[in-house]
């Protein structure tokens, strides 16, 4: 999700973008959950940039004040810099002191800002390792062939952490364009019917199936139909983290270009002579199209 000044701006899995216009929220007041759900490279580089950012900004204070800092090189910005660094930490390696009273009022102040910062910052990467995540591989591709003699759309998933998912429960929306009696054309969300909707461990995989049966909204559809008509699915998993007992999630986003016709999903399970099931991760996204 990215912020206008028109509002904000989401990016949904097959790369359509929503704008909402008029409505207040995201920036700043938002900032927490951001921090929060950002990636690990992104978080760490902008603790960096806020350190240089913050540092810097009081170096040029020390500079401004002219022979404020003991023992400082004069007019040098890398020992006013290097002094925001221990002031900043509450380092005092004690070779550089303030000097002047408007020099002691701005350590007061960047001391003050190095302690509330230092406890967000733990806050913030304590928060985020504790908070409870699932691992949840997606096939990169959906197929519709025959399953039990029934046209079905299909895929798989796996769990990627050595913990099971207890309670797991699983959810696929359909959503597509569609014109109402009156000719209005609205964004319609479906939900599809699964042949397993539940699971009370998921630990491997798990293959997910709708039959495209006369009640489905995928009945008589085809790959042009779906692209004309804007077609999205959304699978969304709840569960239970084993080891945690904690609640955690995943979602995943398809478009209707990640859909392949009379197609099937190929095999990773297989039986060895002694008896042992193997199951091949690295055929986990192929899929192989039907004879005829």
């Amino acid at each position: 999700m990215t912020t206008t000044d028109r509002g904000w701006r989401r990016t949904f899995g097959a790369g359509r973008q929503v704008e909402a216009i008029g409505l207040q929220g995201g920036g700043w007041s938002d900032a927490y959950h951001t921090l929060l759900t950002m990636g690990w490279r992104p978080f760490f580089g902008l603790i960096l940039l806020g350190y240089l950012a913050i540092n810097s900004a009081f170096a040029l204070g020390y500079l401004a004040l002219g022979d404020a800092i003991e023992s400082a090189r004069p007019g040098s910005l890398a020992d006013a810099f290097f002094f925001s660094v221990q002031t900043l930490a509450t380092i005092g390696y004690g070779k550089m002191a303030p000097r002047t009273l408007g020099a002691n009022l701005l350590v007061s102040a960047e001391a003050l800002l190095g302690m509330v910062g230092l406890a967000v910052t733990t806050g913030l990467v304590f928060a985020r390792f504790s908070r409870p995540t699932a691992r949840v591989l997606f096939s990169q591709a959906l197929v519709v062939g025959p399953w039990d003699g029934v046209p079905s759309l299909m895929f798989r998933m796996a769990n990627a952490r050595g913990s099971q998912i207890a309670e797991a429960r699983l959810k696929v929306t359909f959503l597509r364009e569609e014109r109402t009696r009156e000719g209005e054309r609205i964004r319609r969300v479906h939900d599809l019917a699964l042949t397993r909707s539940e699971s009370s461990v998921f630990a491997l995989t798990w293959m997910v199936i709708h039959p495209i049966t006369p009640s489905s909204p995928l009945y008589g559809e085809s790959a042009e139909g779906l692209a004309r008509q804007g077609a999205d699915l959304i699978v969304s998993l709840t569960g239970l983290d084993d080891g945690l007992g904690q609640t955690v999630s995943a979602r995943h986003y398809y478009g209707a270009e990640h859909i392949r016709w009379n197609a099937r999903l190929a095999d990773i399970l297989s039986v060895q002579p002694d008896g042992r099931r193997v199951i091949d991760y690295r055929r986990f996204h192929d899929w192989e199209p039907l004879p005829g």
